[in-house]
């Protein structure tokens, strides 16, 4: 009803004003109590818009919240004026230089980077090992053969030595009489050690080598490579022109030539090998031996095999001044 009396006339939900908060003192509400809201009209899909509304608004305010808050551990935060800094972010390059230096390695890492250097250091060794010893990988399949036949010989050659010690010691052993065996012995003996020393002559089957050297290219170094090669091979009497090489023989360059043992020595050099010649020319013509190394240096070689070498040149023994025998 109005205030004079009269009844108002009814309103539909539509028309009804809404319900505001209530004023002390007002003339519509008594004081300290709230109206009730309006209850929200039936239409269909009504409440379920409300509540996903309601859910959209809830997510806003929660990314809201995430931008303004400040990121953790970056060093920024909200400003004075209530303003919030953006977090800085590391380019791809500053996160790996920063992931490199400065370098965390634990006992571990340290232990396997020292063994992966040893391992390495190792196989770089056996590589350099392998290369040098590779000369003969180009070599021809005779060359090869040739190569193989002169170890063989020298095989063969040391085997057939043991062999014929063992029997001198088998025979004095063996013999009635030890004294007349070990003077025989001794006196056999003596004319090998006379070969060797050059204190007698000796003659034999073996090679003749020539070296002409036209432009003087050929030093004394070549020509003492060529010794060791024809003792290599079981080389066991030696003269270069009229010198008789043996153990102590020594030999230095001159001007025009070679001295021997304080002898001058020119071109065209003369090798008389008392050897086996099958061992003995083989071990010249090696690839990469003495005669392709002094055809390199312009000098022509022939070497002719004979079966009878005379090697007449002598040496005097001499009388050691210190030592002496220590057998009794």
């Amino acid at each position: 009803m109005a205030a004079d009396g009269t009844p108002e006339p009814e309103r539909t939900p539509d028309e009804r004003p809404e319900a505001g908060p209530a004023r002390e003192g007002g003339a519509d509400h008594p004081a300290g109590r709230r109206p009730m809201p309006p209850e929200a009209p039936h239409r269909p899909g009504y409440t379920e818009q409300r509540a996903a509304g309601s859910d959209a608004e809830r997510e806003e305010q929660e990314a809201g919240q995430k931008r303004t808050e400040p990121a953790v551990g970056d060093g920024s935060g909200a400003t004075a004026d209530g303003e919030s800094a953006a977090p800085a972010r590391l380019t791809g390059r500053q996160r790996l230089r920063a992931s490199l230096w400065p370098p965390r390695l634990t006992r571990a890492q340290l232990i396997v980077a020292l063994l992966l250097f040893i391992l390495g250091l190792g196989l770089a060794i056996q590589v350099r090992s392998t290369s040098d010893s590779s000369a003969l990988r180009g070599a021809r399949q005779e060359d090869l053969v040739r190569i193989l036949d002169e170890l063989d010989n020298r095989s063969q050659r040391l085997t057939g030595e043991q062999r014929r010690l063992e029997g001198q010691k088998t025979e004095l052993e063996n013999s009635s009489d030890q004294a007349e065996e070990a003077r025989k012995q001794t006196v056999e003996k003596e004319q090998q050690l006379g070969v060797l020393a050059g204190t007698v002559a000796a003659q034999g089957p073996g090679i003749n080598l020539t070296i002409d050297d036209p432009h003087h290219s050929v030093e004394a170094d070549k020509l003492l490579d060529t010794i060791q090669e024809l003792r290599a091979a079981g080389a066991e009497a030696i003269q270069v022109n009229d010198v008789r090489v043996v153990a102590s023989t020594s030999l230095s360059d001159l001007r025009g030539g070679v001295q021997i043992d304080g002898k001058r020595v020119t071109q065209p050099y003369r090798f008389k090998v008392i050897g086996k010649p099958e061992d003995l020319e083989p071990a010249l013509n090696i690839p990469g031996g003495v005669v392709q190394t002094l055809e390199k240096e312009q000098a022509k070689v022939s070497v002719a095999r004979e079966q009878k070498i005379v090697v007449d040149a002598l040496r005097q023994a001499k009388r050691p001044d210190y030592a002496r025998s220590s057998s009794r």
